[in-house]
């Protein structure tokens, strides 16, 4: 879920997770010298007790009232779009009466390419689930390499490198208006500024003949209406149920917006058991926005890889399509490779598409698969590090790190 946890948010890279995995194979080697036996239901912490038997045990196996469970996991990596790059996740899960698992995932990351990344995503629910709040916060200097507008843009033809600093403050209050549904207000600011746009060193002010946002500061500011359904009780890991979030969001001028714009954001999950006999589960995403009104700025359209968690387009690096709207949709089977859920493992595939900036249509769909692995780190908020690696129809590859299930 976390997406400094995904080696810059996710694509065409190269990462290596320097802390879980480390220990890991340490308590690995100790449990194959006559340590003693895991127990029934095991995650790394259990594992380093094979290595350092003083570690306290924990032997809960749900979040109870009042109990927290805290999570800081370092990672050291290398991308194509950051160069060398050092993080440092924190993940903070606790429960409150007749409530679904309330978190707070923070993180900081600092790479060879000057980029520094801080981001705190929180999602809080009251006693009873009576109130949601919801909360999307970040602070970036980050150069990032763009494609253009479409489905027909390229990695090696008319890139522009933009460099910008980004603010992002999203905070939503949304009320229980019947069983596992949702109703409420908040708040949405992407503001970026010393925006530079170079094509091999020459500034450009216009991509893909798009002239909003592209040079010095943009800002979309506004209310967001949100309506809301989520029968999960375990958004780090869903067993089950369903998840639908619906927002409208209005740039508007008089909040500061550089340009007004009405956007709308739908986001749908499901999670099945396709045998009765085993936890495997089969889930279904489908992500889609679509600008109904105006022109947002440049960094603000629908893009790869910019939802909240930044885990859209598994296969593609981050920022590889954008468009006025965009449709994403992808489907997940994950599977028990150890009895005692240590070990874990999904296949996934997804597609995505985003319209053209002359038609106005949405012409091309560009698919991605792949597999990955799964070492639980805390069995008492069942989190887990996912380790995927994708690859996409026109080439594009990578590998990503994630604090939590991707959704």
């Amino acid at each position: 879920m976390l997406s400094w946890l995904r080696a810059s948010f996710l694509r065409q890279k190269r990462a290596v997770a320097a802390g879980p995995l480390l220990i890991l194979g340490i308590a690995l080697t100790a449990h194959g010298q006559d340590a003693p036996p895991l127990p029934a239901s095991a995650d790394i912490v259990d594992v380093a007790r094979l290595a350092f038997p003083r570690l306290p045990a924990h032997d809960s196996l749900s979040l109870q009232h009042g109990q927290k469970a805290l999570l800081v996991v370092p990672v050291l990596g290398y991308t194509q779009q950051t160069g060398g790059i050092a993080q440092l996740a924190f993940s903070l899960a606790f429960a409150r009466p007749a409530a679904n698992v309330s978190t707070v995932l923070a993180g900081a990351a600092y790479t060879a390419n000057d980029q520094l990344i801080i981001t705190a995503t929180s999602s809080i629910w009251l006693p009873d689930n009576r109130w949601y709040f919801v909360g999307d916060w970040r602070l970036m200097r980050y150069p990032q390499s763009t494609y253009g507008l479409g489905m027909y843009t390229s990695t090696t033809d008319r890139v522009v490198s933009m460099n910008y600093d980004y603010l992002r403050i999203y905070e939503s209050a949304l009320r229980r208006v019947a069983p596992a549904w949702y109703a409420g207000l908040g708040y949405q600011l992407d503001y970026h500024w010393d925006i530079v746009s170079r094509n091999s060193f020459r500034e450009v002010s216009r991509i893909s003949r798009y002239r909003y946002g592209i040079e010095g500061t943009s800002v979309s500011s506004g209310p967001v209406l949100s309506i809301l359904h989520d029968s999960r009780a375990n958004a780090i890991n869903p067993q089950g149920g369903e998840y639908l979030s619906t927002q409208l969001r209005t740039n508007l001028k008089s909040f500061g917006s550089t340009t007004a714009s009405e956007m709308l954001l739908i986001d749908a999950r499901t999670y099945l058991h396709p045998s009765p006999r085993s936890a495997n589960i089969l889930a279904f995403w489908s992500y889609n926005a679509v600008t109904i009104a105006g022109n947002p700025p440049f960094l603000d359209l629908p893009s790869t890889g910019w939802d909240t968690y930044s885990n859209t387009g598994r296969g593609f690096i981050q920022g590889r399509f954008r468009g006025d709207d965009l449709l994403y949709g992808e489907v997940e089977y994950r599977y028990g490779i150890s009895r005692n859920h240590l070990l874990g493992g999904v296949v996934f595939a997804n597609a995505q598409s985003v319209t053209e900036q002359e038609s106005r249509r949405f012409e091309k769909i560009v698919p991605a698969a792949g597999a990955g692995l799964r070492v639980r780190l805390n069995k008492v908020s069942n989190t887990n590090l996912a380790i995927d690696y994708g690859f996409g129809a026109d080439g594009s590859n990578g590998l990503s790190l994630n604090l939590g299930e991707v959704f």
